[in-house]
């Protein structure tokens, strides 16, 4: 039997009805990945396998490292065939590492390789993978539509054109994109908009002042010229803004506090330093104005909150972001997190929610907070998918049951990708696989009922139905 098998994770006989009858065949809204618009609207084709599944996939680079790879097999300037082999070398010593499975998923369901990866098997999987990614059956939609994809929504500088969303969106309606059909949208990343204590502050408000005269004049002004990109990002179809938080502070601030605190900044020509109070209000001054825009227009508000980013100083200005030295952060946030959800919820201007926490610690809090906050609309405040660190079988298992115990798991709008590669869609098989073992495992214990129509009703909800409802059409 191969190692991807067709019971693969699902430990019983209902774990199994459920999967195979219920959610396997269910499509995927995926509401949060990295994926490039562009290589979508290019329809790329990728030279090799490193080029689609390396290249830019931090979790690898980390268990790279950690095997003492050299770097320039991981993001240098090495020969691709070498860093496949250098990968191969370190995927047999992964095992209880979710990457194992990932990988052996993603070379099962795109590939019909069901050969474990390693030094010996290595070059004819290298030689197979590349002999079907020079097929145009395997360029970047095609990838996306042998998924079941239904929708995609990437992540978004407020200051992107979303050019290539426009022209997806158009060559669609036009009949030139035959065989994909999947719908591709924005999503609102503001990140540089709220980190003014950041050295990406000064340049993103002068390319924004650019786009709109005024922006870098005054808060109101700046305010202003956000307003006009959400407004945007709306007519081309965005329906939700992403939010990358280590933590999330509180701190009362009136608009003529913010305006002193960005003329300061201004002014100062990027070199005025700030107090941590000051910082602390521009950023709750922004997260409440951007929540009640969001709620104007029907927005979900993603918080990822938990993360400590770029900790190896050295490889930072080596490599750059997001190259996997990033860290769970341990900060309490939960009172300033309440006050932020409170103040929006008295002004009837909180939107849809949905919150992600990083640090494990946070799963049952996270889980009672968006209880504090319901109302109205079906799962309104979603506790979100185990994300970065915890998207693995016991970080899936401890999120799901911690909502399960506190709220509803009936609601949850499931699994997002949260990836730049176009072959990471097998994390939602993952996901499914792991949700119908832990149901089915508490129908086997007598903790639920043997329902089939009852579970399986659950189940593809939380498979596509509720993210769904949740995000629109």
């Amino acid at each position: 039997m191969p190692f991807i098998h067709d019971d693969f994770l699902l430990g019983g006989a209902t774990a199994r009805k459920l999967y195979h009858e219920y959610a396997a065949d269910m499509p995927i809204y995926d509401f949060h990945c990295h994926l490039s618009p562009a290589e979508i609207a290019a329809n790329k084709r990728y030279d090799n396998i490193t080029d689609v599944w390396l290249g830019g996939d931090h979790y690898k680079w980390r268990a790279m490292r950690a095997a003492g790879v050299p770097e320039r097999f991981i993001t240098g300037d090495a020969d691709p065939k070498d860093k496949f082999m250098k990968w191969a070398e370190v995927v047999p010593q992964m095992i209880g590492n979710p990457l194992y499975h990932w990988t052996h998923l993603e070379l099962s369901r795109f590939f019909g390789i069901e050969q474990l990866l390693n030094p010996q098997t290595a070059p004819a999987i290298w030689d197979k993978c590349n002999q079907l990614l020079s097929r145009d059956d395997y360029r970047a939609q095609a990838l996306i539509a042998r998924s079941n994809v239904r929708y995609v929504t990437t992540t978004d500088d407020p200051l992107d054109t979303l050019e290539h969303h426009i022209e997806i969106a158009r060559r669609q309606r036009d009949g030139e994109m035959p065989g994909f059909s999947t719908v591709v949208r924005p999503s609102f990343r503001p990140d540089k908009a709220i980190q003014i204590d950041k050295s990406t502050f000064l340049p993103w408000v002068r390319r924004l002042a650019i786009l709109t005269p005024g922006a870098a004049d005054s808060f109101q002004g700046f305010m202003n010229a956000v307003r006009q990109r959400i407004d945007f990002f709306h007519a081309e179809k965005c329906r939700a803004a992403d939010h990358g938080l280590e933590t999330v502070e509180y701190e009362e601030c009136e608009d003529a506090d913010a305006d002193a605190v960005f003329r300061k900044v201004i002014q100062g020509d990027g070199k005025a330093r700030l107090t941590e109070s000051e910082a602390r209000m521009f950023k709750t001054r922004m997260l409440v104005f951007l929540g009640r825009e969001y709620a104007k227009r029907g927005w979900v508000m993603m918080l990822h909150v938990g993360t400590l980013r770029d900790n190896n100083l050295r490889m930072f200005r080596a490599v750059g972001p997001d190259t996997g030295f990033d860290t769970i952060a341990d900060g309490v946030y939960m009172a300033g997190l309440s006050r932020l959800l409170g103040v929006l919820d008295e002004s009837d201007s909180l939107p849809k929610t949905m919150l992600f926490n990083n640090n494990p610690r946070d799963n049952y809090a996270v889980a009672t907070i968006i209880g504090c906050f319901q109302g109205e609309v079906r799962g309104k405040m979603q506790m979100g998918s185990a994300w970065w660190f915890n998207d693995q079988k016991e970080g899936m298992v401890r999120q799901m049951t911690a909502l399960a115990s506190c709220g509803l798991l009936s609601t949850f709008v499931g699994m997002l990708t949260d990836s730049r590669s176009f072959l990471s869609y097998t994390r939602h098989e993952y996901f499914r696989r792991i949700l119908c073992d832990l149901i089915g495992g508490w129908v086997d214990s007598g903790e639920a009922p043997a329902d089939m129509e009852l579970l399986g009703h659950m189940v593809r909800d939380i498979c596509y139905g509720n993210a769904l409802a949740y995000f629109g059409s």
